[in-house]
Parts: structure tokens; C-alpha cells; sequence
């Protein structure tokens, strides 16, 4: 059933205020199925939200909202290299990669407390200290908004990218994950190449670290950097870094040698947008309700009571002043509804 003037507010992670026309909470693809079947999906646009975390809500939304809340996880099979793990979309990011773990399953890791849903993960392509989803990722289960049917989608089909894949395009914005399996290798090994995730481990103690262990000290760096959710509402890293070709890399590097940066594979430097933010005087800054969080330069907060419009303000203000003293475009990670 269709709940119409359904409040957005407390399903995004940032806390902005929104009605959707039209809503349904999504506990399984039979029930979804039933929605296409029946045109309810036929009349306006559709909006998929899964946990809330990566979404700017702009205002009152003309437009059907699904709440993806898909649950269940299993083991649906392993050969000699790796365990195939399955999930629902609806199924809490953080708690899954928990489980994995305790299940003796390494791999996942380095992701561990990122908020938001299984299903939202490889459509963002998550990622941390050195690892994405597609790097584990085997298959998804997805529908058709428009024809009903069910599609599964290889790793090469998902045409993933740095925050990208084929769901953030036009072609994609139809389907709907339902279901992702991942592939966690057995014979598993830590990738802990970035500074800050290796002094945790050092600090902690963990010479030769464990799965679990090095979930613990992505969790304790985040934890640092990160505002506790429950007392300030974010969407966490705001920015994409931006990643830069060899030539403009070694150009801004003369004038800026502490820059933080990181080789790519194809030669070009991905450079840390939280630094150049705080370069430009905006850590801890605010504009408004809302501002750049104290402890990561990153990371926009809503400080209360603040709209859309006040993000969106501030991300703008921000970005302008990046582009003025580095000649960089930062690019947002949400996307605004």
C-alpha cells in the first residue's frame, strides 16, 4: 500500500525535512513485483532510499519514494578461493560486515561501519582505506521498474567506477537492487597500505592482524573522524577526493608539497579533499545550521534545524573556494533528491 505525504525527515541521515507524494516501505522483491504489476509505479517518478546515508533531501518530493528495508544473509556457496555470501538490499551495511567476520569470512573489513544498506553499496561503490565494494562484489539481483524482470548483474555489467556505477547513470536508474552476493576470498590477507589504518593497527598492537582486528581499528579511526550519529545528523564524507592527471598533480604538488595524495592505477593522483577543505579555512566552520565537522574537514553537518537549501549553500560556498585557490572542482558524493 501507497502512504501518501509521507515524511523523508527521519529516513536520511542528515535530518533534512521532506514529504514524498507517494511512499512504500520494500521488505521483499514479490512485494515490489506486485507494485509493477499493479501501475502503481506507473504515475510520476520513482525514488529508491535505502538507508538514508548518501541522500540530500531538497524538499517536499513529487514523486513515489521506495523504501528498501530487503532483509536476509546466507553462505550460498564456496569453491577453493572464496565464499560467496548473499545479502538483502535492505540489510544494514555495518551489521553484515560484522557477521561476515564472525562467520570467519575476511574481506569486508576494511568497510566496516560505513552506514547505510547492502543494496546501496555497490550502487555507490563504497569504500576505505584502500578497498571498494567492487573488489569483493560477485553478483546482484536487481528489478526492472518498468518491465517486472528480475536481472542479475556481474561485476562487468555494473560498470563500476570511483563512487560510480551503472545505477547512478540514466540507463540504470530503473533497476532496483534487491540482492548482492559477494565473493570473499579464503586466502585472505590485511591491506592496511593507508597511513592512518596502519598506525591503529601499530598502536593497537596488531603486528600480524586479524580480520576481525582490522575491522576494529577502521572502526576506532572512523569513530575519531566521524560525528556520533545519534547527536549530530551528517552524511558523512560530503566530497569525492578528486583524482587529478600526472601533469596537474606535479603542478599542484610544487606549489603545495603536504598534500596528501595516492598513485592510481592508471597513472593519475587521487588527492585528499579534506585537506584541501581545510586549507581553505573550513573545518569547523559553519554556514548557517549547518558546517564542515570540527574533527573532519570532510564530513557536512546539520547542526538542527537545517533544509535542503542550507546544504546545499554551504556545499556550493565550499566548492567555490576549493576552485578559487587550487583550481580544482570537488565533485559531492549524495546525491540531492
Amino acid at each position: 500500500m501507497l502512504i501518501p505525504n509521507a515524511s523523508l525527515e527521519a529516513l536520511n541521515t542528515l535530518h533534512l525535512p521532506g514529504k514524498a507524494r507517494r511512499f512504500a516501505e520494500i521488505s521483499s522483491a514479490d512485494q515490489l513485483q506486485a507494485l509493477i504489476r499493479g501501475g502503481e509505479l506507473s504515475a510520476g517518478p520513482v525514488v529508491v532510499l535505502g538507508g538514508g546515508s548518501n541522500v540530500v533531501i531538497s524538499g517536499d518530493l513529487e514523486a513515489t519514494v521506495l523504501h528498501i528495508r530487503i532483509p536476509g544473509r546466507e553462505l550460498v556457496g564456496e569453491d577453493a578461493e572464496a565464499f560467496y555470501v548473499r545479502a538483502g538490499a535492505g540489510e544494514d551495511w555495518p551489521d553484515f560486515v560484522t557477521w561476515t567476520l564472525e562467520q570467519g569470512w575476511g574481506g569486508l573489513e576494511n568497510l566496516a561501519f560505513i552506514p547505510g544498506t547492502v543494496g546501496a553499496a555497490p550502487v555507490q561503490n563504497i569504500g576505505a582505506y584502500g578497498l571498494e565494494a567492487k573488489d569483493r562484489f560477485h553478483s546482484l539481483e536487481a528489478l526492472n521498474l518498468h518491465s517486472g524482470c528480475t536481472l542479475s548483474l556481474d561485476r562487468g555489467a555494473c560498470r563500476f567506477g570511483y563512487r560510480e556505477s551503472l545505477f547512478k547513470t540514466e540507463e540504470g536508474r530503473g533497476l532496483v537492487v534487491t540482492s548482492v552476493t559477494f565473493r570473499l576470498p579464503k586466502g585472505w590477507k590485511p591491506e592496511a597500505a593507508y597511513l592512518d589504518l596502519a598506525r591503529e593497527l601499530s598502536s593497537s598492537g596488531f603486528e600480524h592482524p586479524t580480520p576481525l582486528q582490522v575491522a576494529q581499528a577502521v572502526t576506532a579511526v572512523r569513530r575519531r573522524k566521524l560525528p556520533d550519529p545519534l547527536e549530530i545528523a551528517s552524511a558523512g564524507s560530503f566530497f569525492k577526493n578528486p583524482v587529478l592527471d600526472p601533469k596537474s598533480f606535479a603542478s599542484l604538488k610544487v606549489e603545495h608539497p603536504q598534500l596528501p595524495s595516492y598513485p592510481q592505477a592508471d597513472g593519475r593522483f587521487k588527492v585528499a579533499a579534506g585537506w584541501l577543505i581545510e586549507q581553505c579555512g573550513w573545518k569547523g566552520r559553519s554556514l548557517g545550521p549547518v558546517g564542515m565537522f570540527a574533527h573532519q574537514a570532510l564530513v557536512l553537518v546539520n547542526h538542527g534545524g537545517a533544509t535542503g537549501a542550507d546544504v546545499l549553500r554551504l556545499a556550493e560556498t565550499v566548492r567555490a573556494d576549493v576552485r578559487t585557490r587550487f583550481g580544482i572542482e570537488l565533485e559531492m558524493e549524495p546525491v540531492v533528491l
